[in-house]
C-alpha cells in the first residue's frame, strides 16, 4: 500500500468512533440556527485545506491521480478512491474499490463512515481470499466479487453515497448501502430522522405497492411482489435523497421481485408523505 494511505489509514483508525453513527437530525432541524463564521478564520480553513491538498499532491503520486478527478467547484465534502483490492487469477476475480470521504468538518463523522468503508471492504476481500483458498484445496471453481460506489447525489446540502458488492458466484445477486450526508450542518441523516413518529413506515409502504401495481400494468414485463414489501420495509429501510430533494427507497435483488428486475428503487412523492415529515428541509 502507498505510504501515504497507509498514514491516513492509522490516522482514520485512531480517532474515537462514536457508538452509533445515528446522528440526531430532528433536534437540527427543529432548532436550526445559523452559524456566523468570521471571515478571516473562514479564509484560514480554504487555506489550510489547499495547504493539505498540495502537500498530499507533492508527496503521493496515487493521492494525486485520486484527486486529479475530484472538483474543488462549491463545498470541499468529496469522496475518491481510498484503496483498491484486486486478484486475477483465472476462475477467481476480485475488485473492490473502497470510498473515502474528505474535507468534512466533523472529522468523527468522517471517520466513522471511512472505517466503516474500509471495515466492510477489508472482510469481503479477506472471505474472498479464504474461499479461493477452500476452492483451490477442493479441485477448483468459480468465484467473483465486485465491489464499489457511487456518488448518487452531490449537491450543496447533500452528499449520498452508495456502496454496491456483486457477487458473480453460481446465481448472481446485487446489494447496495447507502449513506446520506448533510454538508451543511455535518449530519449523518437516517430513514427515521426525518419523520414524526413511525407513521412513515405504512404510508411510504402503501404508496411503493402502489406505485409497483400501476407499473406492471404499464409494463407486462415487470414482475413485483406487493405482499413482501410491508415485511421487508422496515424503519431503516435502504434509502437516498436524490439531487431533486426527493426521497428513494431501495430494495436490493430479491427482495420485493424477481432477480431479473436487478436492485429496485421507487421515488416517493411529497405529497404522500408531507404530513409526517419533520420539516422539508431535505425532502422538497
Amino acid at each position: 500500500m502507498d505510504k501515504k494511505l497507509e498514514t491516513l489509514r492509522d490516522e482514520y483508525k485512531n480517532i474515537p468512533i462514536p457508538d452509533e453513527l445515528d446522528f440526531v437530525v430532528k433536534k437540527a432541524l427543529k432548532q436550526k440556527k445559523k452559524r456566523h463564521v468570521n471571515r478571516i478564520r473562514s479564509l484560514v480553513g480554504v487555506a489550510a485545506a489547499a495547504i493539505i491538498l498540495i502537500t498530499g499532491i507533492n508527496t503521493s503520486p496515487t493521492f494525486a491521480n485520486a484527486l486529479s478527478e475530484v472538483p474543488l467547484v462549491g463545498s470541499l465534502v468529496k469522496v475518491l478512491t481510498f484503496k483498491e483490492f484486486k486478484v486475477d487469477e483465472g476462475t477467481a476475480k476480485t475488485d473492490i474499490k473502497v470510498p473515502a470521504i474528505t474535507n468534512m468538518e466533523n472529522k468523527k463523522l468522517e471517520a466513522a463512515l471511512n472505517n466503516k468503508y474500509l471495515e466492510e471492504s477489508e472482510k469481503l476481500y479477506n472471505d474472498f481470499m479464504t474461499e479461493m483458498e477452500e476452492l483451490k484445496k477442493s479441485g477448483g471453481g468459480h468465484l467473483g466479487v465486485e465491489s464499489g460506489y457511487d456518488v448518487k447525489t452531490d449537491n450543496d446540502q447533500i452528499l449520498a453515497i452508495g456502496r454496491y458488492v456483486v457477487n458473480t458466484v453460481g446465481s448472481s445477486s446485487t446489494t447496495f448501502k447507502y449513506d446520506t450526508v448533510d454538508k451543511k450542518n455535518q449530519l449523518l441523516i437516517t430513514l427515521p430522522s426525518l419523520f414524526k413518529d413511525d407513521s412513515y413506515i405504512s404510508l411510504i409502504s402503501e404508496n411503493i405497492k402502489e406505485q409497483m401495481r400501476q407499473q406492471m400494468k404499464e409494463d407486462t414485463e415487470k414482475s413485483y411482489w406487493e405482499e413482501d414489501v410491508l415485511e421487508t420495509f422496515d424503519k431503516n429501510q435502504t434509502f437516498y435523497i436524490n439531487d431533486q430533494s426527493k426521497l428513494v427507497i431501495v430494495f436490493n435483488k430479491y427482495e420485493v421481485a424477481p432477480g431479473y428486475m436487478g436492485v429496485i428503487e421507487f421515488i416517493i412523492p411529497t405529497n404522500a408523505i408531507e404530513d409526517v415529515l419533520v420539516s422539508n428541509e431535505y425532502i422538497k
